[in-house]
């Protein structure tokens, strides 16, 4: 009798990362609590402040992403010139780019009020670079901490080699073991040429 389950045996499940498990829960709690701050403020000084506290918010994340574009387009073309002029580019500081600018725009445009409030905050200059700051030691970590044949493992490695940043352009060989399968890809190929 066939009853359509399936009789091989399965791998065992892995186990779901606790972002994945809290971020819906998080994201739910963070909406409920921007929904009931909006009622309070609108029964304390009325719908109309609501209205043009969202609208304020909104003008001013678009004017906040704007201008940190507009820097960053300033900032590529600058880069590429000194590159042109054979001058080595200067690299920038945690904290001094323009992702949390781009980023406290976009919560300043979500409309809320907890948004609006972690917007301004990730526009101070301390608070970005104290950010800045832990983002780059977090990645850090987690490149050190990558198993080993992965793209955090030869990043690594790159930057413990090369560490002034330069692209070294080769290719892999890879030598064929007796006994391995020849197929249409194991035969010659030729160099890469630029």
């Amino acid at each position: 009798m066939t009853t359509g389950v399936p009789t091989t045996p399965t791998a065992p499940r892995q186990r779901r990362s606790p972002a994945r498990t809290f971020l819906p829960l998080a994201v739910a709690a963070w909406l409920i609590l921007e929904i009931w701050l909006l009622g309070l403020v609108a029964g304390a000084a009325g719908g109309l402040t609501v209205a043009a506290l969202l609208a304020g918010g909104m003008v001013l994340g678009v004017v906040v992403i704007k201008r940190a574009g507009r820097r960053a387009f300033k900032n590529l073309t600058d880069t590429f010139q000194q590159a042109q002029q054979g001058v080595q580019p200067t690299p920038q500081q945690p904290g001094r780019g323009n992702g949390l600018t781009m980023l406290a725009g976009l919560l300043l445009i979500v409309p809320g009020l907890l948004s609006d409030v972690a917007g301004l905050l990730c526009l101070l200059p301390p608070v970005r670079a104290w950010i800045g700051r832990r983002a780059a030691r977090s990645l850090e970590r987690k490149m050190a901490s990558a198993p080993a044949g992965t793209f955090g493992d030869a990043f690594q490695q790159a930057r413990i080699h090369y560490p002034d940043g330069k692209v070294v352009q080769g290719e892999v060989i890879r030598e064929d073991r007796p006994g391995q399968p020849q197929g249409p890809d194991t035969g010659y190929r030729p160099p890469l040429a630029p």
